[in-house]
């Protein structure tokens, strides 16, 4: 966690700037945290929440034994306090991975399954789920080569390309900023070192008051496929509404 997230927040909103957390819901029972939930009604962030499942034993597997049951105690905080409540202007959103190298399944009937089974046994409640593809980079990527499974994987992105989602990737219309504040065109490529588009060399936030991003090149790579595999894969989760109601 940045040292400085609050304050960071807290300007933002003085700015009137909408501010999205996305947030693993265990750290709010990490010490010095427990006072979030009360911080993020306070300036009234939209959260996106990290929930690889609604079954425990695959969340455990993933993310390590007794993630899950603190994930579902720190979701219930957050709908007591009126996050994913209707009406209440507090969105709580959720995220779904895949625990291996497959396509997320399609958004819509998957979000009904966490609707059912969190709803009953819970007594959870959120907005929306999003389905994200996992990347082929970094710890999964890892995996992937170690498991012998990278080739597969990659064969399947690109097997799953659809030109319908390059409209849509987040990369036309966004760019990441890392904590020295160096700029790329996406998280993916902030994660690999990749500088802004055609650049030479890193990219300053500073730098942006003489460079104009209309119209330039974004940088892309072989993991650029995880994001128009498919339904298509985004912050907001899936591109493609079709594919996702499949």
């Amino acid at each position: 966690m940045n040292p400085h997230f609050r304050d960071l927040v807290r300007q933002a909103r003085a700015m009137g700037v909408h501010v999205m957390d996305r947030l693993n819901p265990t750290i709010v029972e990490e010490p010095g945290y427990e006072d979030l939930p009360d911080f993020f009604v306070e300036q009234r962030l939209e959260l996106v929440a990290s929930l690889p499942c609604y079954l425990e034993d695959n969340v455990d597997a993933q993310r390590g034994d007794g993630v899950f049951a603190s994930s579902m105690r720190v979701l219930q905080q957050l709908n007591q306090r009126g996050y994913g409540q209707p009406d209440s202007g507090l969105i709580l959103n959720l995220v779904y991975n895949p625990q291996g190298p497959s396509l997320p399944p399609p958004q819509v009937a998957l979000e009904a399954d966490y609707r059912r089974v969190l709803g009953e046994r819970f007594g959870l409640v959120f907005n929306q789920l999003f389905t994200l593809a996992n990347m082929p980079i970094k710890r999964f990527g890892s995996v992937l080569l170690s498991r012998g499974q990278f080739d597969d994987y990659m064969t399947l992105l690109q097997g799953a390309h659809r030109d319908d989602n390059l409209e849509q990737v987040m990369c036309r219309d966004l760019i990441s900023v890392d904590w020295q504040g160096h700029v790329h065109d996406c998280d993916f490529n902030q994660m690999l070192g990749l500088p802004l588009g055609d650049a030479e060399r890193q990219v300053h936030l500073r730098d942006l008051l003489r460079i104009d991003l209309r119209d330039r090149p974004i940088r892309v790579a072989g993991h650029c496929f995880g994001c128009t595999a498919g339904q298509g894969s985004s912050c907001g989760g899936a591109l493609n509404e079709a594919e996702q109601a499949a």
